[in-house]
């Protein structure tokens, strides 16, 4: 028997059961690439497995390999947890599909392009209050293209705002970031590519193999997290214990809200969490 429960797009193994079904590719890809559908004749997955360019690096990403019917390769990489060097390990990435391309037949003409797409559950830059940002390689005072091999889109999930835009991106990161079924649903309402991801996010969440491959992936980024907060924790306690935050009450207050203001980057935890662990109130927290 049917029940309500729902996979969340944000597990980044729910996002890549999804992209499975070609038609949502196709309209996932018209909307983050902002071209019309019926320029995309077909979208093959290539490589599904794991990426891993740390060793620990599986506990936060998990990627989806596609090529075009122009044979442009897409890396599309879902990251739940943050990571200050994302611009540089998403070019490192870019390099290496270019790299690793076969049938070149030693002509650069030859190349393809590769496009990374980022979807991050935290806040990539603060030079923009866009949610949705696009990177090429650019002169550096006209800014025109020094090649079109290479191109970096990025989504960061917590910069959406609540209002729509109106453009397709909007509803299809407002569809990953969600987690109730009736946003869901009204978000099918929208045009056939979001219907057909929820039928397919449904589908997923009633099949029993799947929910425990669900659940297994969620328990490894809840361990990430709770790794990523303990290492902290005790790091700044070892920095009290060895007097880098002794002294003056107002200096230990400092590091308490700098403490703070480092957690709430991550995203991971709760402000009563984040209260608990630093002694700082909500209200405090809050006004950060």
């Amino acid at each position: 028997m049917k029940d309500d429960f729902i996979m969340s797009p944000k597990v980044d193994f729910a996002f890549k059961e999804i992209m499975y079904n070609e038609t949502v590719r196709k309209g996932f890809l018209s909307a983050v690439l902002n071209i019309r559908d019926t320029e995309i004749k077909s979208v093959i997955m290539l490589n599904t497995n794991l990426t891993k360019v740390h060793k620990d690096e599986k506990q936060g990403i998990l990627d989806v390999r596609l090529t075009m019917n122009d044979n442009t390769e897409i890396d599309i990489e879902m990251q739940v947890c943050s990571m200050k060097t994302w611009a540089e390990r998403s070019v490192f990435y870019v390099s290496k599909m270019i790299s690793e391309q076969t049938n070149i037949n030693k002509m650069y003409s030859n190349m393809k392009k590769c496009i990374n797409i980022s979807i991050l559950n935290f806040n990539f830059t603060d030079k923009t209050k866009r949610f949705n940002t696009v990177y090429h390689i650019s002169e550096d005072k006209e800014h025109f293209k020094y090649t079109d091999i290479a191109e970096w889109h990025v989504v960061e999930l917590p910069k959406l705002p609540e209002v729509s835009d109106g453009t397709d991106i909007y509803d299809w990161a407002k569809f990953i970031k969600s987690e109730k079924r009736e946003d869901f649903e009204m978000l099918a309402k929208k045009n056939n590519y979001l219907k057909e991801a929820y039928k397919q996010l449904d589908i997923i969440s009633q099949d029993e193999q799947k929910r425990l491959e669900y659940t297994a992936r969620q328990k490894a980024l809840y361990d990430y997290n709770e790794l990523v907060y303990e290492n902290f924790t005790t790091g700044y306690e070892k920095g009290v214990s060895e007097g880098i935050v002794k002294g003056k009450i107002e200096g230990v207050y400092e590091e308490k809200i700098r403490m703070a203001k480092e957690l709430l980057k991550m995203k991971t935890m709760s402000l009563e969490s984040i209260a608990q662990c630093t002694g700082l109130s909500v209200d405090e927290i809050n006004s950060l």
